[in-house]
């Protein structure tokens, strides 16, 4: 299972070194990473996505503490959260197929960023499965390039697993 870890630590040089070799040191694959600053000056927060069981999770946050810098953990896997993803995505455009295009681009509130004479730049704001989505919708065109960022997430006040109400609406 992919567990995704919000790590705040101090914004000081070789944190993320320090972090990055721990999980390296025991033969962990960190599959996505994003880190900026929190709210307090000084404090950055790091959101990974981490491959492994509840055990591992567990051991490797014990780890995560013993590092000097690292001022708190938390796994928010299955924690009502706001997550969203970045991705800039080139796709080949003919003058037939560009308005094909940017109809599927209306559809998942994409934006065209660059126009070339063969191509269209989009960049796509979303969770994860937003952006899997419309990479599989455009593949058919041939995507050229795909820059995306890590996973970012910040754990919901209201409580509401958007999840959950879903797999509701679904049902219904």
């Amino acid at each position: 299972m992919k567990h995704t870890l919000s790590v705040l630590v101090e914004d000081e040089a070789g944190v993320l070194t320090r972090i990055a070799g721990l999980f390296a040191r025991r033969g962990f694959n960190i599959e996505s990473l994003a880190v900026g600053p929190a709210e307090t000056v000084g404090i950055s927060r790091i959101t990974m996505v981490v491959p492994g069981d509840e055990c591992t999770i567990e051991q490797l946050t014990k780890q995560l503490y013993k590092l000097v810098n690292v001022l708190k953990v938390q796994d928010i896997t299955t924690t009502p959260c706001v997550e969203r993803e970045l991705m800039l995505i080139k796709v080949n455009a003919s003058s037939s197929t560009r308005p094909e295009i940017i109809e599927l681009a209306q559809v998942f509130r994409a934006r065209v960023v660059d126009i070339g004479e063969d191509t269209l730049t989009l960049e796509v704001v979303g969770d994860p499965g937003k952006l899997v989505a419309i990479v599989q919708l455009l593949n058919k065109f041939g995507l050229r390039e795909i820059a995306r960022t890590g996973k970012i997430a910040l754990i919901r006040e209201s409580g509401v697993n958007t999840e959950y109400l879903k797999s509701l609406e679904a049902k219904v």
